[in-house]
């Protein structure tokens, strides 16, 4: 056994219950378009995003989308100072809409929020519990930031929640892999995309 595997906490593997919904995290145009100045490369993860919406919309299970935006200078003040490039995300811009790619339907929930987490100051944990979800597969961008706030507070509102590792990103790669390492070592399950699919079928 490894030092790394013997400081490892012991943990059991959630998985999903059995009424899950998708949670798309900000893969709206401002992360996904290298010319913005918050946005990187996204193509494969818009892609396993695609493939992972097309499954929740054929099983008919909830799918929830989040994009950052702001109204006036007084929302997120200390984040947006921390961030300037946050400003660019104003009511209107189309750096604020999700990404085309992606295969919305009528029945999809759009969450809009101000911060990291899908659930600081929106009403996300009240829907989800209004359709009965029990747990989450929470996907998009940046892994290190809006992803593994949303995933933490998934958990902490007690649902189960899977990352799926290909439906995420990050502008820095390293950045990626340690927030991936930390939220399977902590928070919540990481699987592979195609593992993930695998649940949902079966």
């Amino acid at each position: 056994m490894s030092s790394t595997d013997r400081k490892a906490l012991a943990r059991e593997a959630q998985g999903l219950g059995e009424s899950p919904a998708l949670l798309v995290v900000d893969v709206i145009k401002g992360f996904t378009d290298p010319d913005c100045p918050l946005g990187s490369e996204a193509d494969s993860v818009v892609e396993a995003n695609r493939q992972l919406m097309d499954i929740f919309h054929a099983l008919s299970l909830p799918v929830f989308l989040t994009t950052v935006v702001y109204d006036n200078d007084d929302q997120a003040s200390v984040f947006r100072a921390r961030v300037p490039a946050l400003n660019v995300l104003t009511r209107g811009s189309h750096w604020c809409e999700i990404d085309p790619r992606l295969p919305l339907s009528s029945s999809d929930t759009i969450i809009e929020k101000t911060h990291a987490s899908a659930f600081h100051g929106t009403n996300l944990a009240g829907q989800l519990r209004s359709e009965g979800v029990d747990s989450l597969v929470v996907t998009g961008l940046t892994t290190s930031g809006c992803v593994r706030a949303s995933a933490v507070d998934g958990l902490q509102h007690n649902f189960k929640v899977v990352v799926p590792k290909e439906a995420t990103g990050d502008r820095d790669p390293s950045a990626h892999q340690a927030n991936i390492y930390d939220l399977n070592a902590k928070y919540v399950d990481v699987l592979g995309l195609e593992e993930v699919l695998t649940l949902l079928k079966n």
